[in-house]
């Protein structure tokens, strides 16, 4: 009781209470941290649950709290396909909310409001965001971030990279890529990780397609495909952006391919202005940017901003990433996909056989136009495992979405475009590539569902070319080769590397007799 009394009075002194809070005490220091990170959790806790009620006091489904200030994020870069099949359970159809790293994260499962947020791309409203680390990786120039009319000048002029004409000849090339690949695979017996060897087939075949004759140095080419690949790791790694983690490699891997690029670019409109006619891509949308910038001088305005050759770099960085992993993706399902089905892979090959007699003559435009099977498995491959499984946007000023609920500004919305594919169409989750055939029209009847493509302004420009890809593939494939997969515990799980894979594609090839 003295002691007290003694404290109370010493306490009671002029000044000495103020000395002693100035004092560089650690016990204030901790409590003073424990104190603030407290707040900012119940804080946080308060915010998130405050965004998820709806007008009718309803709360939007999800976890009941989540973790404090990281929220999902550890387990989304640990195990992606658990994080997110979670997520779509809470909801489906529906929408459902998560956090990762104090953002506020809205999935949504429902078709049709999948289309309606795929359908703005207003700085007012709402943007494409595609992931955190999304403009340090791609960069600020890229196709995916562009609004305004900018954004509908450059698609309109990428309509000339993908005529009859420009397919024909990306066809033809796509050919020989493939056949030359197939031929190293069936040169090394044994089981391999077919995505592997789909990754660099593919990368081979857009490099080859989309500057061809310009990326013809191999010590650059060999840096040109490791900066790429570094760049897709990027984009599993943790949100930072710091020298020496993998987002920051992934940036400098980003430019170093944009100054390759640039280079193709300046030789390409050279070799344009010179007569030469197209080789590659780069060559179509050259002759394109040098007829804008001649009907701009002679309109008196300065040429689009799309006809230097940094931004068509920052293009052709936009296709090449665009057209590597969701391609590589597909043609991993592919091969896993229809070798757990002979009966399909009969058909494909009882198409080929009638289509073309002799196997060993390259496939143009217009026999590829003529396999109407085999497309049809492409599609159905392409909505049964959509590679994109999901397109991030932020939100910038309230929205609402149901007459119940107003989206928060801030907040990041994820249209899901498995769930969409999976509604809508009959038996769903049964692979069919006749719901596609001209009886049905599954693809006519449920497209507003069938958004592997995406929608509205950001839907893409080389849907056509993606799917030639799979089909020549699948053609060769069916034809040359025979293959089985060894199946484990985890086949049937997904990875997300970004775009979804089976976990694992172990798979041996045979030629055929």
């Amino acid at each position: 009781m003295t002691t007290s009394l003694d404290l109370n009075a010493a306490l009671a002194r002029p000044g000495l209470l103020n000395a002693v809070l100035a004092a560089p005490n650690p016990l204030q220091w901790v409590l003073g941290i424990f104190v603030a990170v407290a707040t900012l959790i119940y804080w946080e806790q308060f915010r998130f649950r405050a965004a998820r009620a709806t007008s009718s006091g309803k709360l939007i489904p999800g976890p009941e709290r989540p973790f404090p200030l990281v929220g999902g994020i550890v387990e989304m870069v640990m195990n992606p396909f658990a994080f997110w099949e979670k997520q779509r359970v809470y909801s489906d159809p529906g929408m459902s909310y998560n956090s990762l790293v104090g953002k506020f994260i809205l999935f949504i499962t429902d078709a049709e409001k999948c289309r309606e947020v795929m359908s703005i791309n207003d700085p007012a409203s709402m943007l494409m965001s595609l992931h955190p680390s999304a403009k340090n990786i791609l960069g600020p120039n890229n196709l995916a971030f562009m609004h305004g009319p900018e954004h509908k000048n450059i698609r309109k002029s990428f309509l000339s990279l993908f005529t009859r004409k420009a397919l024909g000849l990306y066809v033809e090339i796509q050919d020989a890529i493939i056949r030359r690949h197939l031929t190293s695979w069936l040169a090394i017996p044994g089981e391999r990780e077919v995505r592997d060897a789909c990754r660099d087939m593919n990368q081979m075949t857009s490099q080859e397609v989309f500057v061809g004759p310009y990326l013809d140095d191999p010590e650059v080419t060999a840096k040109f495909s490791k900066a790429y690949r570094v760049m897709t790791e990027a984009f599993l790694a943790f949100p930072v952006c710091l020298p020496g983690t993998a987002v920051w490699k992934g940036k400098q891997g980003r430019l170093y391919i944009l100054k390759v690029l640039a280079t193709c670019a300046r030789r390409s409109v050279a070799y344009v202005r010179a007569g030469g006619e197209p080789r590659c891509l780069m060559d179509f949308w050259s002759v394109k940017c040098l007829q804008e910038i001649e009907e701009a001088a002679a309109e008196g305005v300065p040429p689009p901003p799309h006809t230097t050759e940094h931004r068509m770099a920052d293009a052709m960085l936009d296709f090449l990433f665009a057209s590597q992993d969701a391609s590589t993706a597909s043609l991993t399902w592919c091969l896993t996909l229809l070798e757990e089905r002979p009966e399909v892979l009969a058909r494909v090959r009882a198409e080929q056989a009638a289509l073309r007699p002799d196997l060993a003559t390259t496939i143009t435009g217009e026999v590829l136009a003529q396999m109407t099977y085999t497309r049809q498995v492409v599609k159905e491959v392409l909505r049964f495992r959509p590679p994109a499984p999901m397109v991030p946007s932020m939100v910038y000023a309230d929205y609402r979405l149901t007459e119940d609920y107003v989206v928060p500004r801030g907040t990041m919305v994820v249209p899901s475009i498995v769930s969409a594919n999976m509604q809508g169409f009959p038996d769903p989750h049964t692979f069919d590539p006749d719901r596609f055939g001209p009886e049905r029209k599954e693809d006519i009847v449920h497209a507003r569902n069938f958004l592997t493509f995406g929608h509205g302004p950001h839907y893409c420009v080389g849907k056509e070319y993606a799917i030639n890809q799979l089909t020549c593939f699948l053609a060769i494939l069916s034809m040359a080769t025979d293959w089985s997969r060894r199946r484990t515990e985890k086949s049937s799980e997904w990875v997300y590397l970004p775009t979804i894979y089976p976990a694992d594609a172990l798979i041996t090839f045979s030629p055929r007799a």
